[in-house]
């Protein structure tokens, strides 16, 4: 597939131009025109390039690309060595950030409440980020979070009473500990997201609504492979998710 024509599609895909992010969108450095295989991860880490290169990759689409806000310019140091690895290499690199979370049914947010079996019935929060679903059933919090560690594969830290009965749960993946009191406002019983700030757990005591951190990279694996997996049945493009554990 060439890569302009790809990139454009991503770019509509996703629908970039709606947002307005930490990082541009997109295509962030540019590698060979033709691409065959195409690599996708959460993270654009040195290890990561090494593997995707190991495997024959033309192209890599992660959710976690370069370049963010407030950032040093230099180019130096890991930064220096990250991009001498795609240069040197002519490997495109692809980063899809916010849209990665939003899109309704390649994102991060729609890929995890679809493993959950969960089905979204409004949005809240800043460019409609967070999901809100409510259960069919009634369930403990034991319960919902015994479905997240097996769904994720990783035990979560939780706030809040292990046998107090849930109805509506929000959830946006990733670093949205900072919307746990929109969520509280849209009516969740709990909220699940990746990352967890020292404030949560008296936010939680003092308004009854249960908390998970989940991993930042364990809620945002999900998205990278769902695109990847559409992009490999729509062209003729051979798709591989690297996963590179991450504990946080």
């Amino acid at each position: 597939m060439d890569r302009i024509e790809l990139e454009l599609y991503l770019n509509n895909l996703l629908e970039t131009a709606r947002f307005k992010d930490y990082c541009p969108n997109g295509l962030q450095v540019e590698g060979r025109r033709k691409i065959n295989k195409l690599a996708t991860g959460v993270t654009a880490s040195a290890a990561f390039l090494e593997a995707a290169l190991d495997w024959g990759a033309d192209a890599v689409l992660v959710h976690h690309g370069y370049f963010w806000r407030n950032e040093a310019p230099q180019i130096t140091g890991r930064k220096y060595g990250r991009l001498k690895l795609l240069i040197a290499n002519e490997l495109n690199l692809f980063a899809y950030h916010l849209p990665l979370d939003a899109h309704p049914e390649f994102g991060n947010n729609a890929q995890i409440g679809a493993k959950m079996g969960w089905i979204s019935d409004a949005r809240f929060g800043e460019n409609d980020l967070g999901w809100l679903a409510t259960f069919p059933m009634p369930i403990t919090l034991a319960h919902f979070t015994a479905q997240v560690e097996q769904t994720l594969g990783r035990t979560p830290l939780v706030f809040g009473d292990a046998e107090r009965e849930l109805r509506r749960v929000a959830w946006c993946t990733g670093a949205a500990q900072g919307m746990f009191d929109a969520a509280i406002n849209a009516g969740a019983d709990v909220y699940l997201t990746g990352e967890v700030s020292e404030s949560v757990m008296h936010t939680s005591a003092e308004s009854g609504v249960a908390f998970l951190a989940a991993g930042h990279h364990a809620t945002e694996r999900f998205g990278v492979q769902a695109v990847g997996k559409h992009l490999s049945e729509q062209f003729d493009i051979e798709h591989l998710f690297i996963d590179i554990p991450n504990p946080v």
